[in-house]
């Protein structure tokens, strides 16, 4: 018996190589850590199908390599991170950053209000995280789901544009969505 849900997210984790990206995907995929992580080649995948806002939607997860060779020190480069995701996807993406391992208190070099500061001025979600010990992993997620959600209702993001990272899972809400005589053509673009 396949799924059922009423919308399907891609959701891309990206960043610097150590960062926990792989380790934040377990956590939200599995409930635990993985302890044998190492750096992922390539590309990871994993999915869930959660409940947001009353609605049941799939979040698909990509978890890509960090590509460590090409970049500095992980908070330093947190704007050529957000250039790329900007410059490579629609301008309707919807970011959250994540700062992980919080757990590790002790060895902290950026403090809440810079990387908070950085996401106000970067027009970006922001929470602290623990892969972990789970702290904030879902939520993370599950925020990003709603604001996409909102997003959708208010018109702003439309799951039948092509390339959008998001669309509908069951075919009778698409049904109820499809606005007599609308065509492609006057479809917005848009991303996530």
């Amino acid at each position: 018996m396949s799924e059922t849900y009423d919308f399907l997210f891609k959701f891309l984790v990206i960043g610097s190589a150590g960062t926990g990206k792989s380790c934040l995907l377990h956590q939200f995929i599995e409930s635990k850590f993985k302890q044998d992580s190492n750096h992922t080649i390539g590309v990871e995948f994993g999915s869930r199908v959660v409940n947001v806002a009353g609605k049941t939607v799939k979040l698909q997860i990509w978890d890509t390599a960090g590509q460590e060779r090409f970049r500095r020190e992980t908070y330093n480069t947190l704007t050529n991170w957000l250039t790329d995701a900007r410059t490579l996807a629609s301008p309707n993406i919807i970011i959250i950053l994540c700062g992980n391992k919080k757990d590790l208190e002790a060895e902290r070099e950026v403090t809440f209000l810079e990387a908070s500061r950085f996401a106000q001025e970067n027009e970006l979600m922001f929470l602290e995280t623990s892969a972990l010990t789970g702290e904030n992993v879902e939520e993370g997620f599950l925020k990003c789901a709603r604001t996409i959600l909102n997003k959708i209702d208010s018109g702003e993001l439309d799951p039948e544009r092509m390339g959008s990272g998001i669309q509908y899972g069951d075919t009778s809400l698409r049904q109820l969505r499809q606005p007599r005589g609308s065509t492609a053509q006057n479809k917005q673009q848009c991303s996530c």
